[in-house]
């Protein structure tokens, strides 16, 4: 495996560092180990969170390395921009709840990547931007049709059709970001949050996050009766009666991922 992305785990979270100095753009190597990387611990029963950041202090990710694309070949174009696309909603899939600690520049492909993650915490000297257009691209790993969804129209267009770039605070108040932390601070919050989730049933986190990214795609009547049926899933598993018994018997939930 590249080293383009370090992991660490921390008892049930693991903390993914892009580590493509000096901006960590990515690159077909860095995408692929993303993808390994994400699949393997998405296996591992033990991971129930991750958390995503940037190497350094300048930089969450600077997006795509644009000197691949300098001799507009549409063969080079093509496969990163499949890479880009699997790396990315390969992230968005895992099961349990990933957290972008963006502790620096996120712009383009760097911000998609914050984009794939379920929850994003910026620092506040962080600076987000889609800016593909002004180069003659266009964001093709979610961009435009994450950063709508989170958004709004209004403000994916004013991003991406008007370049405009935001600080922390402008993220926040447009609900780009959940979070605003001090500078050097974006981890530190970021695993506070993932022990959040750590008091929740890991198996009842999976179905909900499901249920929670399904509505997208599908239509309110479908998704109450999902809604139901993974409800009633969740007798099957050994999560659901540790924390129902746990409640009565007044102590702390012991959760198997099982």
């Amino acid at each position: 495996m590249s080293d383009a992305i370090r992991v660490e785990k921390h008892g049930h979270v693991a903390v993914l560092t892009m580590n493509n100095p000096l901006a960590n753009t990515w690159t077909a190597d860095s995408l692929s180990t993303l993808a390994e990387t994400v699949t393997r611990l998405n296996a591992d029963r033990g991971i129930w969170s991750l958390v995503l950041i940037g190497a350094g202090d300048k930089f969450f990710s600077a997006g795509a390395d644009l000197k691949l694309f300098a001799d507009g070949d549409r063969s080079v174009a093509r496969d990163m921009a499949r890479l880009f696309g699997q790396a990315f909603e390969t992230l968005s899939a895992f099961r349990g709840v990933s957290i972008a600690a963006i502790n620096g520049y996120a712009m383009g492909g760097g911000l998609e990547v914050a984009l794939a993650c379920d929850l994003r915490i910026a620092e506040q000297q962080a600076q987000l931007a889609l800016p593909e257009a002004k180069v003659g691209l266009l964001p093709c790993a979610g961009g435009t049709q994450n950063l709508t969804w989170l958004v709004g129209e209004g403000w994916a267009k004013r991003m991406i059709l008007c370049g405009e770039r935001l600080n922390a605070e402008q993220a926040l108040a447009i609900g780009l970001v959940e979070e605003v932390a001090p500078r050097g601070q974006a981890r530190e919050r970021a695993l506070a949050l993932a022990e959040q989730v750590a008091e929740q049933s890991p198996t009842s986190v999976a179905a909900c996050k499901q249920l929670i990214q399904s509505a997208r795609c599908r239509p309110l009547q479908q998704g109450y009766i999902l809604e139901r049926e993974l409800f009633v899933d969740l007798f099957h598993t050994e999560d659901q009666k540790e924390g129902v018994n746990a409640f009565l018997e007044k102590r702390k939930a012991e959760w198997k991922n099982r």
